[in-house]
């Protein structure tokens, strides 16, 4: 996983077609979640942060327009609206409840891509904070992914480890369960597999791995990071 790879969230009660998003995004270098609705949405939306909003209008209990209505009165993030309806009508409803695009059911994936591409490129970049993890013996620098001890000198981790310290270095304090690093991770992370790397990454970074400092298990929750 890139560090600076875009976080999507595709809304849409369809779980076909939030799989097969899932999986087409994925392949695209973007780190994907899903919710089923709204009310999941916003559930999602206050564990993590993301780039890009995909939204289906008819959903159940609270459409995609009402959704965008509400998420409008003091969030800014992109959101692209998706349906079956092709009216001018619905597609004008749409960009005036504050939706950045409109693709209307069924769509070429890449044309999706593409308009992805086209709003997070003209989304202003937000300014890089905090790029850097003061792990006591060590400094985790989330930009490079480079672990160097306070000597100078660069310890190495593989990539997956690389990505569980940006993930939890950027949300440090929060806890992720172990199915939700599987799930962000992808390319065939399960949740044992997580356990493991976090093992191996706890016997680079801990003076005491059995007794963590910094990566840290909560029983029955998951995994956070606290760094000094």
């Amino acid at each position: 996983m890139d560090q600076d790879a875009k976080h999507i969230l595709v809304v849409d009660d369809d779980t076909r077609l939030r799989n097969l998003l899932q999986r087409f995004l994925r392949e695209n270098s973007f780190l994907v979640s899903t919710a089923k609705d709204a009310d999941e949405a916003r559930f999602m939306m206050q564990q993590y942060k993301f780039n890009l909003l995909i939204v289906d209008i008819m959903m159940p209990k609270e459409s995609g327009l009402e959704f965008l209505r509400k998420l409008r009165v003091e969030n800014s993030i992109p959101v692209i609206m998706l349906t079956a309806m092709g009216d001018v009508e619905d597609r004008i409803t749409g960009l005036e409840h504050g939706a950045d695009d409109y693709v209307s059911k069924p769509f070429e994936p890449k044309e999706l891509l593409l308009r992805i591409g086209s709003i997070l490129r003209r989304t202003p970049k937000e300014k890089k904070e905090n790029q850097k993890l003061d792990l006591g013996m060590f400094v985790f620098d989330m930009q490079t992914k480079e672990l160097v001890s306070k000597q100078g000198q660069l310890l190495h981790i593989t990539p997956v480890e690389q990505s569980l310290l940006v993930i939890l270095g950027t949300k440090s304090g929060q806890v992720f369960s172990r199915e939700k690093l599987s799930e962000i991770l992808g390319a065939g992370q399960s949740p044992r597999s997580i356990d493991v790397q976090i093992t191996r990454l706890r016997k680079k970074i801990e003076k005491d791995s059995k007794n963590p400092r910094y990566l840290q298990t909560l029983r029955g929750k998951g995994y956070m990071l606290l760094s000094d």
